[in-house]
């Protein structure tokens, strides 16, 4: 799920929870990027349990932790620590679609009622593209589910999830716009369904795919996607949710441990910061995608939207324009973007304590990272 579709975590942002004290770690041997801790102390000091960030400039790497690694401990965050990282989920998924679309294998303009008859309303008028960049006019299945502050949330934990019942729940809910194509509305929904389409081109899961198409020849051995499995393996922080079993009284809630199904192929990859800087460089450096397909990925979905097809970008203050996306898996929270030549690559992670508003630290640090 996406960091700024807060339509699941919003509610609990300001409902005045103890924040925990940061304490500041720096990877030995890092370049000199002064200014960098000090912005990633000021995420942890705005509305983290702790955070984590890689920062690359051509061969220069800068590696930095803030915050604690568990609440109730002094353990510090590892600097290459594992994490869920949400919607960036999403551009992987979406560079497995368009290699296919560029193996001919299915088309961007390829209806989903081609590849999956009768399972949506008006399948016929949308899309692959539609789905890859958000204007499908289908609606997100995250807005049938409970909010992370009920404890009703905490039933979701263990539950293996299909991307069916996942569908079903979507098509519930009124569509977000009557014409496909036309507008902008975040949705998983259509990411549970590329999955679904990947496997019908590919006999394979979209899992499969990715691992092969993308995670081996790029060997990014520390990103998984884990399917139902519970667990994050190798060094972590453990991640939180703002349960509130009496009327203002927030109490964080230990959700590290739990079944990613309920993200799907929307979200349930775990990775690495440094993993995730190889992807993104690896996408726009064209090892990936043919130049016309990495083109297509970068128009936006609709005029003035900074989105395409799977992949996100944004500006800084130096006039840089950076890609790659960003994820919210509920107790985590996922920054990577990189330049277009790739010599500027910034991934940073959080654990939030629902306090306050992490984004204007956070996007502090990220122009900090890219600009210098």
């Amino acid at each position: 799920m996406r960091r700024v579709a807060r339509g699941i975590v919003g509610v609990v942002a300001g409902m005045g929870l103890m924040v925990v004290p940061g304490v500041a770690l720096a990877a030995p041997g890092n370049g000199d990027r002064s200014g960098l801790q000090e912005r990633l102390d000021a995420v942890v000091a705005d509305g983290s349990v702790g955070t984590l960030a890689e920062v690359r400039d051509g061969r220069r790497v800068w590696r930095g932790a803030s915050g604690v690694a568990e609440v109730g401990t002094s353990r510090p965050v590892p600097v290459e620590g594992r994490v869920r990282v949400g919607s960036i989920t999403k551009t992987f998924l979406a560079t497995v679609v368009l290699q296919l679309v560029g193996e001919g294998r299915m088309g961007l303009d390829d209806s989903v009622e081609k590849w999956l008859p009768g399972v949506v309303p008006n399948g016929e008028r949308i899309t692959l593209r539609h789905l890859l960049n958000h204007t499908s006019g289908l609606p997100d299945y995250r807005f049938t589910l409970e909010r992370p502050n009920s404890p009703k949330f905490l039933e979701y934990r263990w539950r293996t999830w299909t991307a069916d019942e996942q569908i079903q729940r979507a098509l519930t809910l009124p569509p977000t716009s009557e014409e496909p194509g036309k507008a902008y509305s975040y949705t998983n929904t259509g990411y549970l369904l590329l999955g679904q389409i990947v496997e019908k081109a590919t006999g394979r899961s979209y899992a499969e795919e990715i691992e092969r198409r993308v995670l081996r020849p790029l060997h990014l051995r520390n990103t998984v996607l884990p399917g139902t499995g519970r667990r994050i393996a190798g060094p972590h922080p453990h991640g939180y949710v703002p349960t509130e079993w009496e009327p203002g009284k927030p109490e964080l809630v230990d959700f590290t441990e739990m079944n990613p199904s309920l993200f799907g192929a929307g979200g349930e990859m775990i990775s690495t910061m440094a993993d995730l800087n190889r992807f993104v460089a690896a996408l726009l450096g064209g090892r990936l995608l043919p130049p016309h397909l990495l083109d297509e990925m970068k128009k936006p979905a609709v005029e003035g939207k900074a989105y395409g097809l799977g992949l996100a970008w944004r500006d800084t203050t130096c006039g840089r324009k950076v890609y790659g996306n960003d994820g919210d898996a509920v107790s985590y929270q996922t920054w990577s973007f990189t330049t277009e030549d790739g010599r500027h690559r910034a991934a940073l992670a959080l654990t939030p304590n629902f306090t306050g508003d992490v984004d204007p630290a956070v996007d502090a640090f990220l122009d900090k990272a890219i600009c210098g």
